[in-house]
C-alpha cells in the first residue's frame, strides 16, 4: 500500500477518535457535588414549561422528615449568569436551612435574567418562573401557598431576577434578596470593551431606551412601586465589586422612599466566597420577614456589615 494513503489512512482514524473524544467529552455532565446534611433530601426535577416551550429541570432541597398534612415555605433560590440552577446546593451551604422547615426551590435559568426576552419570543423566563414553575413546585411538594410563604433570592444575574420580580409581582412574595445584584443591567450603554456582552442585554431587554429596559429596571420599578406592598429586600455587594456603586445608589433610592429593606457592605468579591458568607444573615432575615408581618419599626432601615 502507498505510504502516503497509509499515513492519511491514520490520520483519517485518528480525527475521527477525536472526534468521538470530544462528543463524548460534550455529553458528560457538569460535576455535581451537592453540600448536603443528614437531615436533608434531594430532588431533581424536569417539567414541560408552557412559556419556553420545553423541558426545564429545578432541584429542591427539603427536610427528610415532614409530618403528615404539614406544609412548609418556599424560597426561590436564582443562579448567576453562566450558572446553572445546581450551583447553590453545590458552592453554598444552604442545605442546612431546609432542616428548619423550608423548601429550597433551585430552577434553571439560563442566562436569561429571568426576563422575557424581546429578541428571542420563545425565551418567556419571567413567566416561565413565576407561571409554570411555581405552579408546578406547589402541586408535587408539600408547599405553604400565598405570598407570606414564598420567599426569593439569587447571587449577581440572580439577585437582579429576585429584585425585579418582587417589585413587578409584590402579591407573591413575601420577601426577596439579592446577593451582588447585577441591577444595572437593563441601563447599561454600549462599552466597545464589552461588544458581546451588550448584544446578549440587547437580545433580552431590546434596544437602548426602550421601553422593554425600563419594564425591567429595578430603579425604574422601584421609583413607582408602593413601599407598603413591595415585599421586604434583603441587599448586598462586596467593596471589590464593580457592581458596588449601582447597588449603594439603589439602596440610598429605598432609603428615600421608605421601603422596608436592608443593605450589607463588606470586603469581598463576585463568587461564592463572599455569598455563601452571607447565606446565614440572608436567612436569618428571611425567616425573620416570611409567614410574618413585618414590624414597622424596621422600615427604611440601611445598614451596613
Amino acid at each position: 500500500m502507498n505510504p502516503s494513503r497509509v499515513r492519511g489512512f491514520v490520520g483519517f482514524v485518528l480525527f475521527l477518535a477525536l472526534l468521538a473524544m470530544g462528543c463524548k467529552k460534550r455529553q458528560e455532565p457538569p460535576a455535581d457535588h451537592p453540600r448536603l446534611t443528614p437531615k436533608v433530601t434531594l430532588r431533581d426535577v424536569t417539567f414541560y414549561s408552557v412559556a419556553l416551550n420545553r423541558e426545564m429541570p429545578y432541584r429542591v432541597i427539603l427536610p427528610a422528615s415532614i409530618p403528615a398534612g404539614q406544609r412548609l415555605p418556599l424560597v426561590y433560590l436564582l443562579h448567576g449568569d453562566g450558572g446553572g440552577f445546581r450551583d447553590w446546593s453545590n458552592h453554598s451551604d444552604v442545605a442546612q436551612f431546609a432542616e428548619r422547615g423550608l423548601i429550597l426551590v433551585m430552577p434553571e435559568g439560563d442566562s436569561s435574567y429571568y426576563t422575557n426576552s424581546v429578541g428571542r419570543p420563545k425565551d418567556r423566563y419571567e413567566d416561565y418562573i413565576l407561571n409554570d414553575l411555581i405552579a408546578d413546585v406547589e402541586s408535587k411538594f408539600p408547599a405553604a401557598g400565598g405570598r407570606a410563604n414564598r420567599a426569593i433570592a439569587g447571587v449577581s444575574m440572580g439577585g437582579f431576577g429576585a429584585i425585579k420580580l418582587a417589585l413587578k409581582h409584590p402579591d407573591l412574595f413575601a420577601f426577596a434578596g439579592g446577593l451582588s445584584s447585577a441591577l444595572d443591567v437593563p441601563s447599561r450603554p454600549f462599552s466597545i470593551k464589552r461588544p458581546m456582552q451588550y448584544r446578549q442585554h440587547r437580545a433580552i431587554f431590546g434596544p437602548w431606551g426602550s421601553q422593554t429596559r425600563r419594564d425591567n429596571d429595578p430603579s425604574v420599578l422601584a421609583r413607582s412601586a408602593d413601599p407598603a406592598r413591595t415585599p421586604y429586600l434583603f441587599l448586598s455587594c462586596g467593596e471589590q465589586e464593580g457592581l458596588l456603586p449601582a447597588n449603594r445608589q439603589f439602596a440610598a433610592l429605598l432609603h428615600r422612599r421608605n421601603f422596608q429593606f436592608e443593605f450589607h457592605t463588606g470586603s469581598g468579591s463576585h463568587d461564592w466566597n463572599q455569598w455563601n458568607r452571607l447565606v446565614p444573615s440572608l436567612f436569618q432575615s428571611l425567616m425573620d420577614h416570611l409567614n410574618t408581618k413585618t414590624s414597622a419599626a424596621k422600615a427604611g432601615a440601611f445598614r451596613a456589615a
